[in-house]
């Protein structure tokens, strides 16, 4: 039978409430009653239960987060950002992976709701079927999303204004000479390939260029990029510039042009979006559009402790500016 706190207090020769005092740090007592309720509880072999004390203060420290798919590089940069700032206000942060499955992504976002986690941070699978996931998690803890979001959904977000960004690149390329300019990037599933896509299309018509322009949509991932580029190729009209839904599938088409000899930057530019982690590091390193991953971050847990502190207060979206980084994929110098 396990140790109770009544018998490391009855072995220690104090009362339960010293006991206690000494084990959650609840009250300062003399160094001579920690060494002893201390070793009393090693040799019987207590192990205080710090969950249940957390649930009866009403707080965990803890918070749940999902996102759609920890394999893509952006979503782990922006994890370990979370982790951070938790870490220094003493939290700890639960990590799912909905696998990009709405239905993987409602099971996780109930696992972490009954784990009784202080608030979820979630990156949504998908702008309206993720939308039920949501509205179970809003019920029951304070909610923000970060990066993606919900269609209409009254729910705190904070992301990077996905228009402005793809824009910038579309920018860049022109400036560079180039007025054939294909898109390759997700499905319009979730808001960050939605705006993406809608950034670009709003470039093209705001710069005066050509209505016709390659629209090619599949997934964000280097695969897909290897497919598009493919696909570019066997048109036999290979555009003055590739802008890239993200990184990785800007690593499968440059991946792809390297494969078929295409020369980049001199047959054709590419841009990516999210600036991960190895976008430096590609042959050449890419031309990208930056999240800034600590910002977002902050201001996530931002939202997420005012949330906490005020269930009823207006909802705050707030859409920070991203920035360009010029590589040697369209020229630049790393």
């Amino acid at each position: 039978m396990a140790a109770t706190i009544r018998d490391v207090a009855d072995h220690a020769g104090v009362s339960v409430a010293t006991a206690s005092r000494v084990l959650t740090g609840s009250r300062k007592v003399s160094p001579e009653l920690i060494v002893r309720v201390n070793e009393a509880a090693r040799v019987l072999g207590y192990r205080h239960n710090a969950v249940a004390r957390a649930l009866r203060r009403g707080r965990t420290n803890s918070v749940g987060m999902v996102v759609p798919e920890i394999g893509n590089p952006f979503f782990p940069a922006i994890v370990e950002a979370v982790e951070r700032h938790l870490q220094a206000t003493g939290r700890d942060l639960f990590l799912c992976d909905a696998q990009q499955d709405v239905e993987v992504e409602r099971r996780r976002v109930l696992a972490l709701v009954g784990r009784q986690v202080d608030g979820l941070i979630i990156v949504p699978v998908s702008a309206t079927a993720s939308r039920a996931s949501l509205e179970e998690a809003t019920q029951r803890t304070p909610v923000v999303q970060v990066d993606r979001y919900v269609d209409e959904y009254p729910a705190d977000w904070v992301g990077v204004d996905d228009e402005f960004g793809i824009g910038l690149a579309v920018e860049h390329v022109v400036s560079l000479g180039a007025t054939r300019i294909a898109l390759v990037s997700a499905s319009l599933d979730s808001s960050a390939a939605r705006q993406r896509h809608s950034g670009f299309v709003r470039a093209i018509r705001r710069l005066g260029l050509p209505g016709d322009t390659p629209q090619l949509l599949g997934s964000f991932r280097a695969e897909w990029g290897r497919a598009a580029a493919a696909k570019l190729l066997e048109s036999h009209a290979l555009p003055h510039a590739v802008v890239c839904g993200n990184d990785e599938i800007a690593v499968g088409v440059l991946g792809e042009f390297r494969r078929r000899l295409v020369r980049v930057p001199e047959d054709v530019l590419v841009t990516g979006f999210d600036d991960i982690r190895f976008a430096a590091l590609t042959d050449p390193p890419l031309t990208t559009v930056h999240q800034p991953h600590e910002q977002l971050a902050a201001e996530c847990i931002r939202l997420l402790d005012a949330r906490m502190a005020d269930p009823e207060a207006p909802v705050q979206r707030i859409a920070i500016a991203p920035s360009l980084v010029v590589r040697e994929s369209t020229g630049g110098t790393s």
